[in-house]
């Protein structure tokens, strides 16, 4: 599946291999603007929606391997051989199974917020709950559909985060499927060992990456450090942009 993309770049000289931005559940390509317009002035950028978020097409088939293969042929139809590759939550779940779909093509791997391991616990239940009530009751309006969301959701963030995606009274991703897939979502099948540079970014108060996942983590990628963001949650690169651009900055020696 070819997903929709935004190619970004203010270099004159293109021969580095592009840096592909990969968002997280209930988002878009816009998600890691913030590193797409920092990251633009040194190297190639491309961001995606993801399958089933977007612009991209839709489909009943939500997993890893298949939503790292629609990015694959992303970058097949764009001439695009090797590429590092920047994904938060969801998006770093495909980043790390493109490790293992094509080992040789991914030069560096950064992760932000989230563990190569299937998580027990459900985050999104109340939010799926918001979806609903708002496609059930055929508002349009933001401020209709924010209104109904603060019955099922506290932080005002979320809703507006997830309002991004709200479209004359249609959401830009496919709440059907994806509730039907949430448990291949927080799932995970372990890949094999990828022995590159690595990254994982991990806010101080997220509990995505916590040290019961140390194992597992090295196990799968024994080339990866780790940097954590003071006083940052789940969503790192909103909370404290400078931070995680530091960091990125510092891995990509740029």
């Amino acid at each position: 599946m070819k997903l929709n993309f935004r190619l970004q770049s203010e270099q004159t000289a293109v021969s580095d291999a592009p840096v592909v931005l990969i968002h997280g559940l209930f988002g878009n390509l816009d998600n890691l603007g913030v590193l797409a317009r920092d990251l633009k002035t040194a190297r190639r950028i491309i961001q995606v929606d993801v399958r089933n978020h977007g612009l991209s097409p839709r489909s009943t088939e939500i997993n890893y391997p298949a939503m790292a293969r629609d990015v694959l042929e992303t970058l097949d139809d764009l001439g695009v051989e090797q590429f590092d590759v920047i994904g938060h939550s969801m998006g770093g779940k495909i980043a790390m199974t493109l490790t293992a779909l094509a080992p040789n093509r991914v030069k560096r791997l950064v992760v932000i917020d989230i563990a190569p391991v299937a998580y027990q616990q459900r985050h999104h239940d109340h939010i799926f709950a918001a979806l609903e009530a708002v496609s059930e009751a055929g508002v349009t309006r933001r401020s209709e559909a924010a209104a109904l969301m603060r019955k099922t959701i506290d932080e005002d963030g979320v809703i507006q985060f997830l309002l991004k995606s709200f479209q004359d009274g249609e959401w830009r991703f496919n709440v059907p499927a994806l509730q039907q897939s949430y448990d291949k979502i927080i799932g995970w099948e372990k890949v094999p060992a990828w022995p590159h540079p690595t990254l994982f970014i991990r806010g101080e108060l997220s509990t995505y990456i916590t040290e019961a996942y140390r194992e597992a983590l090295l196990t799968q990628f024994p080339a990866a450090r780790a940097h954590v963001i003071t006083g940052a949650g789940h969503w790192a690169h909103a909370e404290k942009p400078d931070a995680v651009l530091r960091a990125i900055r510092r891995f990509f020696a740029l």
